[in-house]
């Protein structure tokens, strides 16, 4: 996978940590909320960077307590038709004030980046690298908004003024 942002395309410093697998001595780590559940102290010990990845099945709600502890948020999305992580992501900005990295994973699709940017997403990774730089274009396809989001883009009513 190849993570893009507004900046462009970027190397990933984190590694996703599969449950029965040791962790590195240093660096950041993603970890599945089972994991997380499961090694909760050791992780918390643990010296490097923090993140959780939440499949669309598990809200928010289940790390609030937690959240702090951790610098990244990587939010599933297991198919085209299943959009409970655009939710999530406004959730965790607007009511919880998580400010770390909100990371788009699994079917990330090009036409989908700028609304998931709206409610509050600021990495993706997406599926070809070749065709990496071609999906910046995304970002800036829609120079116009009317409602107010999560990105804190000017919205057509606050231009009027």
């Amino acid at each position: 996978m190849t993570l893009v942002s507004r900046e462009g395309v970027l190397d990933d410093p984190w590694v996703c940590v599969a449950d029965d697998a040791a962790l590195p001595d240093a660096g950041a780590v993603i970890v599945s909320l089972e994991r997380w559940q499961q090694d909760r102290q050791a992780l918390l010990a643990w010296q490097g960077r923090l993140g959780i990845r939440l499949a669309s099945d598990q809200p928010p709600e289940v790390i609030v307590e937690d959240l702090a502890r951790f610098d990244l948020v990587a939010l599933e999305f297991p198919r085209f038709g299943d959009g409970r992580a655009y939710s999530y992501a406004r959730i965790l900005r607007e009511r919880y004030g998580f400010t770390g990295e909100l990371r788009a994973v699994g079917e990330v699709l090009r036409d989908q980046l700028f609304f998931m940017l709206r409610c509050g997403f600021d990495r993706f990774e997406v599926p070809d690298q070749a065709k990496a730089e071609a999906w910046m274009d995304a970002f800036e396809e829609i120079s116009v908004v009317y409602q107010p989001g999560a990105d804190g883009r000017p919205w057509v009513p606050a231009l009027r003024r």
